[in-house]
Order: structure tokens, then C-alpha cells, then sequence
């Protein structure tokens, strides 16, 4: 791995970048770019994201471990941030474009230098169209989110408000001709109405890592084969449980279709999680 700020030769841009009509005279990179083949997706959201968008960013992301994808966004605060942070526990590959230049001086923003860090030592790159002093200002974070929308074969939006700097890279994915997918959020949150205004206009929703790995073009048929659950040795009341958890789904959301009462469903929840049948990750539960 190389640590030195290289200029990219044009053959060597990633593949989609070419497809632009405004595509960069120029681009500079820092660390590994994935294989041609490998297909990227922009992950994009809220500088002030909320716990909500962290849990999204990693279940979905999660969910694409172990698949040819390198997760594009741009070492923002808030959902970008998170976004590398994640594909980095997933094993995922990721690629940084900055608002700024790659030297670490003028690295934008400057709290995320240790994250940048570490996307280089996992493998991953730092990529910029911008000389590699040149310093963030407001002019650079669009011409950086046409980069990115650019490059890559879907753009998934996680929480965006109605002003938010998110709406530029999803307004560029349909210029671009690149997949939109948008994460719902709660109707009365503000940090959801930016995203939902492009669900109203046809942008494709996701609700789980499936729903990416479809957009992608990935064939799922050999998942469908999932092993079959021995339900011989649990109650009737268990069966259900697990029956209904064949699909992951929040507690509250399982407790609403059970048939039996609240009490009981999370005294055997807790039996099940114990003896190791289920698990409880980031609010979700899912079979082990």
C-alpha cells in the first residue's frame, strides 16, 4: 500500500467516471482503488444524523459483507463518516473523496485525518479531482459530490433534510443515470423529509441489504437455499417466535404480530437470546 498522493493516468479512473459528461480532467488518489469490476455505492446522508441513521448504516452495511463492493462517500461528519467507519468492520473496501485535497494538512475535515488513516491501512483509498494543498470551501463540496455520484453504480441516501447537501449528489445520480436508493425515515422527523421527497418521485426503497445488493446487480438465487430450522425441541410459543424471525424485524414490530401476550413473548425472548437461537443487534432481532 502506498501512502504517496498519486495522479491518476485517465485509463486508470474508476470505470463510470468516463460516462460523465463533466467528468474531472484530472484525479488524484491516495492508497488502493478496487478492481474494475467491483461495484460501488455511494452512501450519502445528514452531517447531523441520528441514531436511527447510524443503526441504518450499520445493518445494511453489514449485510453486504463478503460481496464485491467498495462503499463510496465523502469523510463527512455524520452519516459519510459513519458510512467508512462501517464498511470498515464489514470488511468492505472504501473509498474517501473529500471536499479537499489529500494532503493531510488541508484534509477536510480535519477530526476525520485518524479515519482517513485508517481506511488507507485497511486497504482502502482516498480519492479527489483537487491539487493535493488545495483547501475545502463552499465551491468544492459540489464539484466533490458530482464525483462521486459519478463513479458510482447506486447512490443510497440516508436521512437528508430538505436543505441538505445530500439532495445535490441524488439530484446528480439521476442525471447520471445511476440508481437512487433512498432509506424511509419517520414521517414527522426532519432529518427524513429530504429523502422522502425523492421516494414520491420514483427512487427505490430499501429496507434491507437485499434491496442493494439487487440494485447492484448481484444474483441472490444461491442465498435462497437458506437451512431449514429444527423447531422439534421449542414450545409452540417459540416456533412462532422463530417462524416470524425467518425475516429480521424490531422487537416491537415481532411483539405486534405475536399471538400471545407481551409478558410472555419477552420472557422467551430472553430464553432464546440466552441459549444462543437469537440475537439482538442495533434494536434488530434475527435468528443466530
Amino acid at each position: 500500500m502506498s501512502r504517496d498522493i498519486q495522479q491518476l493516468a485517465t485509463t486508470h479512473f474508476p470505470p463510470l467516471i468516463h460516462e460523465m459528461a463533466d467528468s474531472p480532467k484530472s484525479l488524484y488518489v491516495q492508497g488502493t482503488l478496487p478492481s474494475r469490476e467491483t461495484k460501488l455505492l455511494a452512501v450519502v446522508g445528514s452531517r447531523k444524523c441520528t441514531s436511527y441513521g447510524r443503526d441504518v448504516v450499520d445493518f445494511l452495511l453489514e449485510g453486504l459483507r463478503g460481496y464485491d463492493i467498495s462503499i463510496v462517500s465523502g469523510l463527512a461528519l455524520g452519516i459519510d463518516g459513519h458510512a467508512h467507519a462501517a464498511a470498515l468492520r464489514s470488511g468492505l473496501h472504501t473509498i474517501a473523496v473529500p471536499g479537499s485535497g489529500l494532503s493531510e494538512s488541508v484534509l477536510y475535515p480535519q477530526s476525520h485525518a485518524h479515519l482517513a488513516r485508517q481506511i488507507l491501512e485497511h486497504g482502502g483509498a482516498l480519492l479527489s479531482e483537487f491539487e493535493p494543498e488545495e483547501r475545502a470551501a463552499p465551491w468544492t463540496f459540489p464539484k466533490r459530490n458530482r464525483i462521486m455520484a459519478g463513479m458510482s453504480h447506486a447512490i443510497l441516501v440516508i436521512e437528508a433534510t430538505e436543505r441538505s447537501g445530500t439532495l445535490i449528489t441524488a439530484r446528480l445520480a439521476t442525471e447520471y443515470n445511476r440508481d437512487l436508493l433512498v432509506v424511509p425515515g419517520s414521517i414527522f422527523a426532519q432529518s427524513s423529509k429530504g429523502a422522502h421527497q425523492f421516494l414520491k418521485l420514483g427512487a427505490t426503497p430499501v429496507t434491507t441489504s437485499k434491496d442493494i445488493l439487487v440494485a447492484l446487480g448481484f444474483s441472490l438465487e444461491e442465498q435462497e437455499d437458506e437451512p431449514t430450522v429444527d423447531f422439534s425441541n421449542f414450545s409452540k410459543q417459540e416456533c412462532e417466535i422463530l417462524e416470524l424471525l425467518a425475516n429480521p424485524m424490531s422487537r416491537d414490530e415481532l411483539l405486534s404480530q405475536l399471538s400471545f401476550s407481551v409478558t410472555e413473548a419477552n420472557i422467551l425472548l430472553s430464553k432464546l437470546e440466552l441459549d444462543g437461537v437469537i440475537v439482538e443487534k442495533l434494536g434488530t432481532l434475527r435468528r443466530a
